[in-house]
């Protein structure tokens, strides 16, 4: 079994929280009347943080004692703070103990404080591209807010994205430090500008832009609609030395040099014993309760009863595994055989040496057939101490007309792993009737993770043995082979166990909901066998050209640097934000676009883009960067991922990631191979068919638009799609108002823009900046085409009211998504749930349209009997195949016709067939 799911990497302002603690909730104290107030709120609040996001990485920050370089720099830098109380002082020692003994990383840097901590691990947490989460309660980490760093109050349950930040403060994430440096901080005593608020703050950022480009501006000011904007020039004259001063206040550090990092952050198992004693010294009673119960309890113990669970109140289900049964001997598996046969359902798993399903051996197998009733077959364990194993191949030869066979249903967990496994041992696995994680995901794809072990405490309150416990962990984490059979078997046995009772409990929520049930029966499981076919016929690629073109990306990516060095009139290390950052604009004075969170001027791929409209460095910076990520990510890597066995490549294909039902593809990621570019493509042209074969490119026509069309009824784009036209040409013409012949390609450029912008809820700040006009024009734009296609608009508007009544939406064949934030207090993140009602239906809905027609072609595949056609990839709304040269024609009207068959919509599917050498000539 094979499971995974991404979580952020959250950081906690331990000080904030501290503060917030202490001061905001009742005081609290224990019998000895030592105070205990603030280190209940903290620990209650990791409780909280711990349960919900179940991090794999984390960090717990605390400012360290006595004064920082900003005192240095200013003496009446937090000088307005009173004096830490004693009561208050008195708890931070306690509570660090308890923060280490729940096995979370605690750091503390001396004369630093935590925000610049903060601030150095989220940086590299977005170098790194990690989701990272800062769970703080201070004004000032918005600045570090950017598309991969989030902020969580944990005391009010709100999040601040990049949208947050401009509806909080008025101003993008990039200019929070000039907004508190113009308008100061009482909490901190920054200055400020005399006589600067948040809305004159607010009018000379939008208006202008930082302070850099305030002071190189200033005869502008008086231009600007705010109150005082005549006089503010002459006070930001005068008190420029101050705000600048306030400006390197506020800045958050962000490359401190230290000796932790988002990957060393991890959480470790808690010291039972340390607990116990702070729970009882502080008489926090819940948590002492139950520290001793998971103390006193066995740790593989069905009765256990975890702090997860007790914090919900919820109190952990018995599972008895009494009847859990190690198989050694013929007479055993004759018996088990004949409670297979006799079942109704039978949960079924496998136990192997690796994750890569096409590198996998198999070690054990496992089956339920009632709850508590399961057993584990070691066929692979290299355990001397254990009774002589099975012989594997005996075992499998006793078990294949079973796996085989249709009409014994089988239900597993993420049940496609274990059917690739089978299939490298000669067993084609029949009879899938249900997959758990599966019925978890269409329930509710946003609700809980889909593997088993958050399945578990989500559905049955059972904390099942992970496999940490069994193999240990990091380097020396063994492979399941090598784990001896006595502590295997109970943890194999139990994952059947778990998948019966998971499957009893979730489906009888999904059984009564007849559309979802629907999903489920009708796409998701047929699916996975469907992907199961597809990942074990992989890809065929010509790795001596893709060889080559990594030695001619090398030659280009060392001309590029020359050139890139000789243009600059130095050398430098294009890899180096800080040492490009010197050149760009110290040395060449080119415009600062935006800032870093830290103030400097940013050097990311969206300003070079904009900067590379007007200079030639930039663009030669953007070739270098894309060419050195192409030659690492494909050109080199590639290769090296061909299986030896079948000298093909091999995906993953997952179904229970993204929440709107759209597959994902790991290992490698085919769905992120580049095509707009000529590079990109060489990199496709390296997908070739086997012998005898050509590669043929399926792929939906404007899917997304028809599909919108079809949900808002509207009779301008139904005509467009019904009769065939340009539907971004129609839409220019009604826009801009003239005859469609009379329609530039850049009207109909921008008219794209608008059909595809709307789908994804972009607002005219985004279409303006898209189009390089103003905002008033592009709001413009929008409303005329909401006067041509007053469908479109209705249709937004209802499900904007359907979403909040409701709190979720469906796609037209039922696949739901739950948007709990659309009943969120915090406007930001409303938004950002009514635009992902408005666009999870239309991506939802292509997404099932792709998925049923993969099933239609599937099934006439297998019906074909022959090797005439193997669909090999899908990517978007894309399939890939390879088919045998005779058979072409035939078969690419067959393909197009399946695929546009999938579904009846208002509007006609179209489906564009290309055929070439390569997948770049057929697509």
């Amino acid at each position: 079994m094979s499971d995974h799911a991404p979580a952020p990497f959250i950081l906690v302002d331990g000080s904030s929280y501290l503060f917030r603690a202490f001061h905001g909730l009742p005081p609290l104290t224990n019998s000895k009347g030592k105070d205990t107030g603030a280190i209940y709120g903290v620990v209650n609040m990791l409780k909280s943080l711990l349960k919900e996001y179940q991090p794999t990485h984390m960090a717990v920050v605390f400012d360290a004692k006595g004064k920082t370089f900003r005192n240095d720099m200013y003496a009446e830098y937090k000088a307005n703070r009173p004096e830490m109380p004693p009561e208050l002082r008195d708890q931070i020692a306690p509570l660090h103990e308890i923060i280490k003994a729940m096995g979370l990383p605690l750091v503390v840097v001396p004369d630093v404080e935590a925000d610049d901590v903060i601030g150095t691990l989220a940086a590299q947490a977005t170098a790194l591209e990690m989701a990272c989460l800062i769970s703080t309660g201070d004004k000032d980490m918005a600045q570090l807010v950017n598309d991969h760093v989030t902020l969580i109050n944990t005391m009010n349950n709100q999040i601040t994205d990049r949208e947050g930040v401009v509806e909080k403060f008025g101003v993008p994430a990039e200019f929070i430090i000039d907004f508190l440096a113009l308008k100061g901080d009482k909490v901190d005593n920054i200055p400020g500008v005399p006589g600067v608020g948040d809305k004159s703050a607010q009018a000379m950022i939008n208006g202008i832009g930082g302070i850099d480009d305030i002071y190189n501006n200033l005869d502008k000011l008086a231009e600007l609609s705010f109150r005082g904007a005549k006089t503010m020039a002459a006070k930001m004259a005068e008190h420029e030395e101050q705000a600048r001063l306030s400006y390197q206040l506020a800045t958050i550090v962000t490359d401190l040099d230290l000796t932790v990092s988002p990957q060393t952050l991890t959480p470790s198992e808690p010291d039972l014993d340390a607990l116990i004693a702070l729970y009882s010294e502080y008489e926090f009673k819940r948590w002492f309760s139950e520290a001793s119960a998971i103390k006193s309890s066995d740790s593989g113990d069905k009765n256990t009863e975890t702090e997860d669970v007790a914090e919900a109140g919820v109190t952990e289900s018995v599972i008895n595994a009494d009847n859990y049964q190690t198989v050694f001997d013929e007479a055993q598996i004759e018996d088990w055989i004949a409670k297979i046969k006799a079942s109704t359902l039978v949960a079924f798993d496998t136990e192997t040496t690796s994750l890569d399903y096409m590198q996998a051996e198999l070690v054990g197998m496992s089956f339920c057939v009632a709850e508590g009733e399961a057993c584990y077959i070691p066929v692979g364990h290299k355990d001397p101490t254990a009774p002589q194993q099975l012989d594997k191949a005996w075992v499998l030869s006793k078990f294949k007309p079973l796996l085989e066979d249709p009409s014994i249903k089988k239900v597993g967990q993420h049940i496609k792993y274990d059917k690739n496994v089978l299939a490298n041992e000669g067993i084609t696995l029949n009879g899938i009737a249900f997959d758990t994680m599966l019925e978890s995901y269409v329930l509710n794809s946003t609700a809980t993770r889909h593997d088993m072990d958050s399945l578990s405490m989500a559905y049955l309150h059972h904390k099942t043995i992970s496999f940490e416990e069994i193999a240990g962990k990091g380097a020396k984490q063994l492979t399941f082979d090598l784990i001896p059979i006595e502590q295997a078997a109970p943890y194999a046995a139990e994952d059947a166990d778990i998948t019966l009772r998971l499957h009893n409990a979730i489906w009888q929520k999904l059984a009564p909901l007849e559309k979802q049930k629907d999903v489920l029966l009708n796409i998701e499981i047929p699916l996975s066998g469907v992907l199961s076919r597809i990942e074990q016929q992989g890809v065929n690629i010509d790795s001596q050209r893709l060889q080559q073109q990594s030695q001619d990306l090398a030659v280009r990516i060392a001309e590029l640097e020359k050139e890139v060095h000789e243009k600059a009139g130095e050398a430098f290390n294009l890899g180096s934000p800080k040492q490009l950052q010197a050149i760009l604009f110290d040395k060449l004075s080119l415009p600062v676009i935006k800032k870093t969170p830290k103030g400097a001027p940013s050097t990311s791929e969206d300003v070079l883009q904009e900067l590379a409209e007007d200079y030639e460095l930039p663009r030669m910076i953007i070739e270098y960067r894309g060419l050195s990520k192409l030659k690492s990510t494909y050109t080199d890597k590639l290769p090296k991922m061909v299986n030896h066995r079948t000298g093909r490549v091999h995906t993953s294909y997952h179904q229970a990631v993204t929440a709107t039902g759209r597959l994902s593809s790991s290992d490698p990621n085919l769905q992120n191979i580049p095509i707009r570019n000529a590079e990109g493509r060489r990199v496709r042209q390296a997908f070739v068919p086997d012998e005898g074969y050509v590669i043929v490119a399926a792929d939906y026509s404007q899917i997304e638009l028809r599909i919108m069309a079809h949900l808002s009824k509207d009779k301008g784009l139904l005509d467009a799609f019904k009769h065939g036209l340009d539907v971004h040409r129609a839409t220019a013409a009604e826009v801009f108002g003239i005859p469609t012949e009379q329609v530039t390609d850049s009207q109909r450029r921008s008219a794209k823009a608008i059909n595809f912008g709307l789908i994804y809820g972009m607002s005219a700040f985004g279409l303006a900046k898209q189009l390089h006009i103003s905002r008033q024009d592009a709001q413009g734009y929008m409303n005329t085409y909401f006067e041509r296609y007053p469908g479109v608009l209705s249709y937004m508007e209802s499900t904007r009211e359907k979403v909040k009544s409701d709190g979720y939406v469906e796609t037209v064949f039922g696949r739901r998504l739950y948007l709990p934030e659309i009943r969120s207090s915090n406007g930001a993140r409303r938004k950002g749930a009514e635009r992902a009602a408005i666009n999870a239906p239309m991506q939802g809905t292509a997404a099932d349209i792709i998925k049923m027609a993969m099933i239609k072609v599937d099934e006439w595949i297998q019906g074909l009997k022959d090797d005439s056609v193997k669909m090999i990839m899908q990517v978007h709304d894309e399939l890939v195949f390879e088919i045998k040269q005779q058979n072409v024609e035939a078969h690419c009207k067959t393909i197009k016709t399946l695929m546009e068959s999938a579904s009846e919509l208002d509007v006609p599917l179209i489906v564009d067939v290309g055929k070439g050498h390569n997948w770049d000539e057929a697509h």
